[in-house]
């Protein structure tokens, strides 16, 4: 990671579901980054929940392997935070 405060339970979701996603449509790593404009390693982070993508490069790998965003973002949600308490992500189990 890059040093941000990032949720690593929703970056694992996250890769798992580009992992299948990818899986399904019959592409390696390298295809979908070549389809992205990112490397391959970029590609194997993200499914690795290594790295959390910024919203552009999510666009560009919903859009490669022609699925919504919000099919990727599937099992994650942001609880908002209350008064005095922050937000975080909950991760949850498909249905």
């Amino acid at each position: 990671m890059d040093g941000r405060n990032v949720d690593r339970a929703a970056a694992r979701r996250l890769g798992k579901n580009v992992w299948m996603a990818r899986r399904r449509t019959g592409v390696s790593q390298e295809a979908l980054g070549s389809l992205c404009s990112l490397h391959r390693t970029e590609i194997g982070m993200i499914e690795n929940g290594q790295r959390l993508p910024r919203v552009d490069t999510l666009l560009k790998v919903s859009g490669a392997l022609e699925v919504s965003v919000e099919k990727l973002l599937d099992g994650i949600e942001w609880i908002a935070p209350g008064p005095q308490v922050g937000g975080s992500f909950v991760v949850r189990k498909p249905a």
